[in-house]
């Protein structure tokens, strides 16, 4: 059964509207949110939430959204969900999720038995190259980095999408290694806004991101709570976020309430950005 989204309504689309906002046209809408891989529960309460999140994601009226964990398929899954309209997408979920207009950018981060899963980029705006960048720190997790140039308005900002591992010295280990993929692969002075889930329980990367010209996308003065993320019923850890390079945070959100903390073990994490 399909849960109605506590969220204002989606925009209405029209043509020449597909690449602007509701918001001035300065300001750049950007979200990240790990979709757990449209799927929640074990055993016999398994339950598909990919079709829920179609609509979320359309609500949230983002230019860019970052995704992690989405699957291009999985065969086990597909045959557990009827092959219905409300049953397993028979495209590949960054596709399936992309609100109409917007281009879908994906990569496979991990391989398992039945399928793969990695990280997406939605974009209302224009797509340019597509690169990943393997960053496994080891056999057991397969982790990657998704960029994507993206023409925004007269500019081009570069997007990574992350999502690190679950120990503190792959993490940082990682982090190491996506700087060295941007000084080889994004301009010095280029904007730049790299965003996932970063699984950083303790709250240790900032600095590591400072040290290379990232910010994290926040408010002075906003409770560091607000942005708590995971997991998704009480959220006390900001595991998901968003940093920036050239661009200035003028509002940081995340999305709540008890569609969103049904749908996956994390909730969307916002921010609406201008030029620096």
């Amino acid at each position: 059964m399909l849960v109605p989204i506590s969220a204002p309504s989606p925009p209405m689309r029209h043509p020449q509207l597909q690449h602007s906002t509701l918001l001035p046209t300065h300001i750049l809408r950007v979200a990240t949110y790990n979709i757990h891989k449209g799927v929640r529960g074990v055993g016999p309460r398994k339950r598909l939430e990919i079709h829920n999140m179609v609509l979320g994601i359309e609500a949230l009226d983002a230019d860019l959204v970052f995704l992690q964990e989405v699957r291009r398929f999985h065969r086990a899954e597909a045959l557990q969900f009827p092959d219905t309209h409300i049953g397993w997408p028979r495209m590949p979920q960054a596709e399936y999720l992309a609100p109409e207009g917007y281009e879908a950018a994906y990569r496979t981060n991990a391989v398992t038995r039945y399928g793969e899963h990695g990280n997406a980029l939605l974009s209302r705006w224009p797509l340019g190259e597509v690169g990943h960048h393997d960053v496994s720190d080891h056999q057991f997790e397969q982790r990657g980095l998704l960029h994507v140039a993206v023409q925004w308005n007269a500019v081009v900002v570069h997007t990574i999408v992350v999502h690190l591992g679950l120990i503190h010295a792959s993490r940082v280990r990682q982090v190491q290694r996506l700087r060295e993929f941007i000084a080889t692969e994004v301009p010095p002075h280029g904007l730049l806004v790299v965003a996932g889930d970063f699984n950083d329980w303790g709250e240790k990367l900032d600095g590591l991101m400072r040290d290379f010209g990232l910010q994290r996308a926040t408010v002075p003065g906003q409770p560091a709570a607000r942005l708590n993320t995971f997991p998704s019923r009480v959220p006390l850890f900001a595991m998901d976020r968003i940093y920036t390079r050239g661009l200035h945070c003028m509002a940081a959100s995340v999305q709540r309430g008890a569609a969103w903390a049904r749908m996956s073990d994390h909730l969307p994490l916002m921010a609406e950005l201008e030029l620096a």
